[in-house]
């Protein structure tokens, strides 16, 4: 994702939403959902996207191809709470930070992952923060929440988060 060239040329710092793609992608790798998360064995595994949709194409690049326990990934944009369907990531957007409080209980008690990117969003219930600074993104993981979704995470990704709770 680093690139420079020779002769002056400015090098291509990463973008945030380039990184924040990478994440995403990488937390399929690192947690486990239960069979009941999955209606059948063909089904994808759904990252979805509530609200502004700033990963452009990243976050379809880093995913395309790649699959999950034989399942291909898929991701959905959702304009608004109202439209989430059926997902194991939900990306809320910063967006929607005025809107969190009707999010969040819309769905709890299933096997969905949330990832938000505003500060508070682990205080309020979120479980996992990318926040941003300097072409770096930190991860805060709240392992309690994450706990009541019934997904197992693989220790490598709490190995390099700032855990709460």
């Amino acid at each position: 994702m680093l690139a420079s060239s020779a002769g002056g040329a400015a090098s291509l710092e990463p973008s945030e939403y380039g990184l924040k793609s990478v994440f995403l992608y990488q937390f399929c790798r690192f947690m486990e959902w239960p069979q009941p998360a999955f209606s059948s064995p063909n089904d994808p595994l759904v990252i979805g996207i509530v609200g502004d949709d700033a990963f452009g194409s990243s976050l379809k690049e880093a995913v395309e191809g790649e699959t999950y326990h034989g399942r291909p990934i898929r991701i959905e944009h959702y304009r608004s709470p109202h439209d989430i369907r059926r997902c194991h990531i939900l990306f809320v957007s910063r967006s929607l930070v005025d809107r969190m409080n009707e999010i969040l209980p819309q769905i709890a008690g299933k096997n969905v992952v949330t990832v938000g990117e505003t500060e508070g969003f682990l205080d309020r219930g979120g479980m996992i923060a990318l926040t941003a600074d300097r072409n770096r993104v930190h991860v805060r993981v709240n392992t309690s929440s994450l706990r009541a979704a019934n997904v197992d995470v693989r220790s490598k990704l709490l190995r390099v988060a700032e855990i709460k709770g």
